[in-house]
């Protein structure tokens, strides 16, 4: 985990957001220190290169990240509004990523993207597990299901929507193709009181 000021937390969502804006790879640490309004010598006490801001970068991402997810699955709540909570909180925070900037980081920064793939999969693999249980306690979920493989396969058909060539062979916003694999999602593992729960859930849902 990375401990901070300040200082440092708004350099990195400030960096973040620079690299989103302009691309990864357009940017260079003097552009970074000069849009930021820093010295040069401040951003190197923060990282050594641009590589290791990227990775710090990416790690501050994914620590905010399971603190927000913590803060918004509320434990009153069953395992599908957990779920769908969760969702909207992902969509909401995706929308500014594309699949341009997951091949920036493979081509480019292959370490430190793999780094925040391995912490990602992992947490998210936790978290869905324990969703899985506590949906088939509820009897939201099927009792049936194979929890490890269902997760791992979950994470795995998210990890497809930032296909760069599967993107661009449909004309459908990243946010309807988001909220359709959660639907499928949802639908392969419910009991029939959990398909009505969440067939009532999206009625009372504004379009």
């Amino acid at each position: 985990m990375i401990t901070m000021d300040e200082k440092t937390r708004q350099i990195l969502i400030d960096s973040g957001r620079l690299f989103l804006k302009y691309g990864i790879r357009n940017l260079s640490m003097d552009d970074v220190s000069r849009e930021l309004c820093i010295s040069k010598k401040t951003l190197y006490q923060l990282c050594e290169n641009k590589s290791d801001l990227i990775d710090k970068i990416l790690q501050f991402h994914h620590e905010e990240s399971l603190q927000s997810i913590n803060a918004n699955v509320i434990p009153g709540k069953n395992a599908i509004d957990n779920l769908l909570d969760l969702s909207r909180w992902a969509c909401s925070n995706m929308k500014d990523f594309s699949p341009s900037h997951t091949f920036e980081l493979l081509k480019y920064y292959p370490d430190p993207y793999k780094r925040f793939m391995e912490r990602k999969r992992k947490d998210t693999h936790h978290w869905l597990r324990l969703n899985l249980e506590k949906g088939i306690r509820e009897n939201l979920y099927r009792k049936d299901i194979d929890i490890d493989l269902t997760a791992s396969m979950h994470i795995q058909n998210l990890e497809d929507l930032f296909d760069h060539d599967f993107l661009a062979s449909i004309e459908i916003s990243f946010g309807r193709l988001f909220e359709a694999r959660y639907e499928s999602y949802i639908r392969s593992i419910a009991t029939a009181e959990g398909l009505a729960y969440f067939e009532k859930r999206k009625s009372e849902t504004p379009e």
